[in-house]
């Protein structure tokens, strides 16, 4: 066996800090991920509930908009405190 063929610590460490540092990245992108499919279910049954409420399945995505529009003003203005955000 040459010097050559052996390992040495250091190669070991950065071995391992290479594998943490994947690991980290994987871990990462899971969260990111798992954050995503949060963000578009919640838009999802958001959509659902306006369609289901405001009777609004038969519109067009613009004419929707132009509901939301008319309304929101007044919405974000008479909107209970418990409803609010934390930061308003």
């Amino acid at each position: 066996m040459s010097e050559g063929d052996k390992k040495t610590p250091i190669s070991d460490i950065e071995k391992r800090i290479n594998q943490l540092e994947e690991r980290k990245k994987n871990l990462v992108r899971f969260h990111s991920e798992k954050e995503r499919k949060k963000r578009a279910n919640q838009l999802i049954q958001t959509g659902a509930l306006a369609e289901k409420y405001f009777g609004i399945h038969h519109l067009s995505i613009e004419q929707r908009e132009e509901l939301f529009k008319i309304f929101s003003d007044f919405i974000a203005k008479n909107k209970p405190d418990k409803f609010k955000d934390k930061e308003e």
